[in-house]
């Protein structure tokens, strides 16, 4: 059986954040003895103290996470510069932590091998694995491909970390180790059943375009023309906004994942997006209101739920995008709100603000990466 426990803590000192948020941990597990984890924490902490801390009283703890842009918690909702940690035990379910260094030199490489390396270690069949990738210098539709590679048809779960807006430096967490330009996963085997759910709110308007020239994240051309008169067309002077990023239609999908355009080049008239657009792809520009991306993150929890294969879930991972919580400033605390009150009673949930989310666009679908998207999983045992 699958036994979950939450802590969270918005002490502003690290150690004190780190004992409490432990204490409330062990509270919940009764004497049990967690075998893995994810932390998720602001910028501004000792994180090389509160993994140390973390691993003296869980040893050997299989431990993954990152820094967030805003933490997510059943004991705390929605907060700002905290520390929340999510503890996992089970004996008939194994989790292994593994991590890929340097992925920015080649993600799609370093991918690939750090799941084969994972994978030696398990006597059970690979259910479906959690990932909290560097964001900033590195190409994170290359990580999800090369992780998909090594995967096959298993699901991946996961957002990229993030600094606060600040898009210079990340960090990433492993057992003890704080690391840069990293690839951290945990994969889950044995006697563990999940569901998951993914809205983003935003829906498409106005015609629909081919990709016709792209390399990577930047979109030269759609429709064989440049790529910003296809904004240009309904936005008489555009400029780059996250409120209406590309809908994305992938080749085999009746479903679009979304792509911001932070920029522009203006001579060129190409669109730079925050993750690769493969050519041949279909768009749409797309927009959203502030309810429908309010209804959407409880769209995502309530298809998570309702699709879940056994009687009950024993908790949430939430992973929802920067750029959501950058729209909904003050309203963003409602994302977690709406899940509550979905829910008769409390679910050990846990979560962080992203820049960027990986989840499969359907059940029993391919895996992408996102933009301005909440996804949701929920997991437990028979």
């Amino acid at each position: 059986m699958l036994k979950v426990a939450v802590g969270h803590s918005n002490d502003p000192d690290s150690e004190e954040a780190v004992n409490e948020v432990i204490e409330q941990c062990q509270k919940s597990l009764a004497g049990e003895m967690p075998q893995a984890g994810i932390l998720f924490a602001a910028v501004d902490f000792d994180h090389g103290l509160i993994l140390n801390r973390i691993n003296e009283v869980f040893p050997e703890i299989e431990l993954i996470g990152g820094t967030s842009d805003g933490e997510i918690s059943s004991v705390l909702e929605f907060q700002q510069d905290s520390l929340t940690l999510m503890v996992f035990s089970a004996d008939d379910i194994e989790i292994r932590a593994a991590v890929g260094r340097n992925v920015h030199e080649n993600p799609i490489a370093i991918a690939q091998q750090t799941i084969e390396r994972a994978k030696q270690s398990f006597t059970a069949p690979i259910k479906f694995c959690i990932t909290t990738p560097e964001s900033v210098n590195t190409n994170l539709s290359s990580i999800v491909q090369g992780l998909k590679s090594s995967l096959g048809s298993i699901p991946i779960f996961g957002g990229a970390t993030a600094d606060c807006r600040e898009v210079k430096r990340t960090y990433q967490f492993f057992k003890t180790e704080v690391l840069i330009n990293s690839l951290p996963v945990l994969l889950f085997a044995g006697n563990v059943m999940f569901s998951h759910g993914v809205a983003s709110g935003w829906h498409p308007i106005g015609k629909r375009g081919v990709v016709t020239k792209s390399d990577g994240n930047i979109v030269y051309e759609i429709d064989d023309k440049p790529a910003l008169a296809f904004y240009e067309h309904y936005f008489e002077h555009f400029a780059p906004d996250v409120a209406y990023p590309l809908a994305v239609f992938p080749a085999g999908e009746d479903k679009f994942f979304l792509r911001g355009v932070p920029s522009y080049d203006p001579e060129l008239g190409s669109l730079k997006t925050y993750g690769g657009v493969p050519e041949g792809s279909i768009v749409q520009i797309s927009e959203a209101s502030h309810q429908d991306i309010l209804t959407a993150s409880e769209s995502s929890f309530s298809n998570a739920w309702e699709n879940y294969p056994g009687e009950e879930p024993a908790a949430a991972i939430i992973f929802s995008c920067a750029w959501r919580r950058w729209i909904l400033a003050s309203q963003t605390s409602q994302e977690y709100k709406a899940i509550a009150a979905y829910l008769k009673q409390p679910l050990p949930s846990c979560g962080f603000y992203t820049f960027g989310e990986i989840a499969p666009l359907s059940e029993n679908g391919q895996t992408f990466f996102h933009n301005t998207t909440f996804a949701t999983l929920v997991i437990g045992s028979r």
